[in-house]
């Protein structure tokens, strides 16, 4: 069986399919990881949802920032921003079954035989894989119970900026949020620093993408994971960067993990979005 790693979608369907094309998907044989954001932005969210999640067993997404935004803005509408492309998901007759679907979605995938973990932005550089799983599970768990309602009131907002065993309540959720969903830069100790959205720079000494925290805890998992477009395309032997930029005009990737190496397929995609806080790639 072949895994096909898939970097964020927004809902772009023309490039998943055509990318789908260029690497010979088999339905019956391989299996799709998506690094999620499935929906918002692009111009066929909808679609993009429906197709991912007739998937079934052959594809693993995770939850990423802009698929707990579409929950959030179910919940209340009034969250909803100009940018977004979620109007048809909520208005659609199977929005109920989609919904319900995307909020058992996992925030991280171990693959344990292969050594891959599969998240949506990162893992937080005091987390062991034991403690990230469980962070992961506490997420999950709330999301699917009856109480879920409840934390898209407090999902919002920047802080705590750093774990700790003691953190409870709605900061606890919060931080376990931003991290698998959110992150990108830390300072040297490993305090998030969610304000900073562009690319990685020499200069900012004080402040270093999550992966290269000195001590970092996850250090010997290889991590795949989307949500910086800035960042875009880049494989190391412990971290493998998907998010190419599709919606903004850049591409889709999708990553074959093979057990000793990375091979990386792409499709161009059409400009659905003009960056208003950096340039494009």
């Amino acid at each position: 069986m072949a895994i096909y790693a898939i970097g964020d979608l927004q809902g772009c369907l023309d490039p998943l399919l055509r990318l789908l094309d260029k690497i010979d998907y088999d339905p019956g044989n391989d299996q799709l990881w998506f690094t999620g954001d499935l929906v918002n932005r692009g111009p066929d969210s909808l679609d993009t949802l429906r197709f991912v999640r007739n998937l079934r067993d052959g594809a693993i997404s995770v939850l990423g920032n802009h698929d707990l935004h579409l929950l959030a803005a179910a919940e209340n509408p009034d969250r909803l921003r100009n940018k977004d492309t979620l109007h048809a998901i909520l208005k659609a007759a199977d929005a109920h079954e989609l919904l319900h679907w995307l909020r058992a979605r996992p925030l991280m995938h171990h693959d344990k035989a292969r050594n891959y973990t599969l998240v949506h932005a990162g893992l937080s550089p005091q987390w062991s894989l034991k403690t990230a799983l469980a962070a992961a599970a506490e997420l999950e768990s709330f999301l699917q119970s009856k109480d879920y309602p409840a934390f898209f009131k407090r999902m919002y907002g920047n802080k705590p900026v750093r774990w700790s065993k003691t953190l409870s309540g709605w900061e606890r959720l919060r931080y376990i949020t931003n991290v698998f969903t959110r992150m990108r830069f830390c300072d040297l100790d490993g305090n998030l620093d969610l304000t900073r959205k562009g690319r990685p720079s020499p200069r900012a000494r004080k402040y270093v993408p999550w992966f290269d925290v000195p001590e970092r805890k996850n250090a010997k998992l290889r991590i795949v994971f989307g949500h910086w477009s800035t960042l875009g395309e880049m494989v190391r032997p412990n971290v493998v960067s998907l998010d190419t930029g599709c919606v903004w005009g850049g591409c889709l990737t999708a990553a074959q993990l093979k057990p000793s190496k990375v091979r990386l397929r792409r499709v161009k995609c059409k400009q659905v979005l003009r960056p208003t806080l950096f340039p494009p790639k």
